[in-house]
Order: structure tokens, then C-alpha cells, then sequence
């Protein structure tokens, strides 16, 4: 009994303290965001005190420095078309090699080539592939997505082929017997059956693809089609950071991938522990 107390205690004590941890940055960024610039001290209680006064003229501000709308559009516009396509795409590759693999051999070096692409660095990929895109006239948005869909292939095709382990051959066997083609049964059984991985899937890629700062900067550099992040960068100067509009714009994008999160968290945990399984 001592020794249950001793380890609820724990428990209680670790929790807390990883809640504080984690709900303290999100406290401050809030607080800095409805402060004035004159309110801004470098004393901790300073720091930690509520703003004299709660105002929205940060946030207006940050929207018109950041031209919001335009950057929210185009922060969308890249986010949702590569989630969709990630979806599609990834989901046939990872079906395709996870069921191949059964079979053939050729299928797992397949597979291990595509997740060794986890372990390449961006930045070795990067200066090749900015020359690369400007010659293929591709240095704007649909050269970000298309990288996206590369980039993120990796980690997607993983879930997805672990997912596939855990599900079972003879729903395709039946579905065979009563004459589907390998491409219905796969819309009409095996995509649906996916769903737990395809809100896993999409919440990984929209969480890199939205907070990504460097593909957009070194792509559509030039182009001014910008996205929130590259946007929020007009905050930082050679002599300084506004700290209070940087802060409201972070909170303006925080918004939406928030809401993403919480319509598809149901699905996410089971997701991850169903394609928790190696290749």
C-alpha cells in the first residue's frame, strides 16, 4: 500500500510539473501578446504580470504587417494540398510495400529505401534542389508542395506499411472472391479501414508543413507569395525583435493547426499504436 502511495505520488508530481512545462510558454507567449511595448521589463515579476491592459491593437497590427489573410491563404492553400496528396499517395505506396513485402524480397529493399530518406538532412538537399526547381520552373507553391510530398514520404510510407501489418489479408481474399480488382478493394476496403493512420498521417504533415520556415524561404523566394512563417519573419530586424506583434502573430497561427488538432486527435493515438510496428 506504502509503496502504491509512494508511486501515485510520483506520478501526480510528474505530471504537474510536465503540465507547467508545457503550459508556461504557451502563458507567456499570451501575456506578451496583449502587453505594450513600454510594459516589457526584464524583472521576473515584470515578465510574469498580466498586461495594465488586455487591447487586440498588437493583433490588428501583426495582421497588417504580416499582410495576414494573403499569408494565411497561401499557408492553407500548400498545407491542405499536401495533406490530400499525402494521403493518396502515400497510402498506395504503403499498401502496395506492405503487402508486397509478404512475397518478395525486392518490395523490403524498396521500403528501406524509401524510410532511409528520414536520415538525409534538408541541408545537403537544399542548394541542389533550389537550382533544380528553378530550372523546372517550379520555384513557387507548387514546387513546396511537391517537395513536401517528398520529404514527409519517408515517415508516411512507414506508418502506413506498419498499419497494413496489422490488417488482416482475408478481408482483400474475399473481396477477390467475389471478383473486386486490387484497385476497388483498396478504395472500397483498405482506404476506408484506414482512417486512424490517415488522421495520424495528416496531422504529422500539416504540423511540419505549416510551421515550416525554410523550404518556402529558399523556393518561393522573390515570388512574394508568402506564408505565415516566412511573414513573421518581418518582426526580426538588425537591431531587434517586436516582441509583443511577433508573439499575436504566433498566436493568429497557432489557431487553425489547433483546431486541425483537435478534430483529429481521436483517431491519432490509435493510429500511432496500431503502425508502431517495423517493417
Amino acid at each position: 500500500m506504502e509503496e502504491n502511495k509512494r508511486t501515485n505520488w510520483g506520478l501526480t508530481i510528474a505530471l504537474i510539473l510536465g503540465t507547467v512545462v508545457v503550459f508556461f510558454p504557451l502563458y507567456m507567449a499570451v501575456i506578451i501578446a496583449f502587453k505594450q511595448p513600454s510594459e516589457m521589463t526584464n524583472d521576473i515579476a515584470g515578465a510574469l504580470a498580466f498586461p495594465s491592459r488586455w487591447s487586440l491593437d498588437n493583433f490588428k497590427q501583426a495582421m497588417e504587417v504580416t499582410d495576414f489573410w494573403h499569408s494565411l491563404g497561401n499557408s492553407l492553400l500548400i498545407t491542405l494540398a499536401t495533406i490530400g496528396l499525402s494521403l493518396l499517395i502515400h497510402s498506395i505506396a504503403g499498401y502496395v510495400i506492405g503487402r508486397g513485402m509478404a512475397e518478395k524480397k525486392s518490395f523490403r529493399l524498396i521500403y528501406l529505401y524509401i524510410v532511409s530518406g528520414m536520415f538525409v538532412p534538408f541541408s545537403i538537399l537544399m542548394m541542389p534542389l533550389v537550382k533544380q526547381t528553378a530550372q523546372m520552373g517550379l520555384g513557387n507553391r507548387a514546387g513546396v508542395i511537391i517537395l513536401y510530398l517528398v520529404f514527409y514520404m519517408p515517415m508516411n510510407v512507414l506508418l502506413y506499411t506498419g498499419y497494413m501489418k496489422n490488417m488482416p489479408l482475408a478481408l482483400e481474399e474475399a473481396a477477390n472472391i467475389d471478383g473486386a480488382s486490387t484497385w476497388k478493394t483498396f478504395w472500397q476496403i483498405i482506404f476506408p479501414m484506414m482512417t486512424p493512420m490517415h488522421a495520424t498521417v495528416a496531422i504529422l504533415t500539416a504540423l511540419g508543413t505549416w510551421n515550416d520556415v525554410m523550404t518556402p524561404l529558399v523556393i518561393m523566394s522573390g515570388t512574394g507569395q508568402n506564408t505565415l512563417p516566412l511573414a513573421q519573419l518581418n518582426f526580426q530586424t538588425q537591431f531587434g525583435t517586436n516582441y509583443n506583434l511577433a508573439f499575436a502573430s504566433y498566436i493568429l497561427a497557432l489557431i487553425p493547426i489547433l483546431l486541425f488538432y483537435i478534430i483529429c486527435q481521436k483517431q491519432i493515438l490509435n493510429g500511432v499504436a496500431n503502425g508502431a510496428v517495423k517493417g
